[in-house]
């Protein structure tokens, strides 16, 4: 079966390349093959733990795209306004996974800033207090941001989560969250602001930035 469903995605990527020739052609987007990908993956039982990782999950994407947006509006640095659009398609896919699984959203009609875990609440005013200070804080909450990211996704794909679709969706936020963590890193670099890791072992940290 698993066999049969990576044929299905090669298929679908080699689809989306040919029709990248023709410009009246339909062109799959990377949001829609994810979509594609997660429904194509059977529903299975859910656990309390899987449960929380999801909501958790869908609201710490926001976290960041939120932070992102508010950072750039004060800075006007491109990274912020890229990045946030990242975010916005991570937290996309996270809530795909809960239409799938009929679980409320706690996202769905909240206000830029607003969370319902109270913890992320609090993480995010803290953080546009400390990125606000200057574009360096600003660029630095960034990559504390991503270095968080990764650490509760390593604890969820570790030992909380096992079904299929939702390890699909987190090691895909993984991906994203280590690029823009380098992304931060090299935009501070280029500064001439050598960063150091806030939340990863200097191990981790060394290990994404040289991968």
């Amino acid at each position: 079966m698993k066999n049969l469903f990576n044929y299905i995605l090669l298929s679908l990527s080699v689809v989306t390349l040919s029709c990248s020739d023709s410009s009246d052609e339909m062109i799959t987007t990377d949001d829609e093959l994810i979509n594609i990908q997660i429904w194509a993956l059977p529903v299975e039982p859910l656990s309390e733990t899987e449960i929380e990782a999801l909501l958790f999950m869908r609201e710490e994407e926001k976290l960041a795209r939120d932070v992102y947006d508010h950072l750039y509006t004060i800075w006007s640095s491109k990274i912020f306004n890229n990045i946030s659009a990242s975010e916005q398609s991570h937290t996309d896919a996270v809530r795909t996974l809960l239409n799938k699984y009929k679980l409320e959203d706690p996202a769905i009609n909240s206000a830029p800033g607003v969370f319902v875990n109270q913890e992320l609440q609090t993480l995010y005013t803290e953080l546009i207090q400390i990125g606000s200070v200057s574009l360096e804080s600003a660029l630095k909450v960034g990559a504390a941001i991503e270095e968080i990211d990764i650490l509760d996704l390593q604890r969820e794909l570790g030992s909380n989560v096992d079904n299929e679709d939702i390890i699909l969706v987190f090691e895909n936020l993984m991906k994203g969250s280590k690029n823009h963590l380098k992304s931060f890193v090299l935009n501070l670099k280029n500064q001439n602001i050598a960063y150091i890791p806030q939340y990863l072992t200097q191990e981790e940290f060394d290990a994404i930035i040289n991968s």
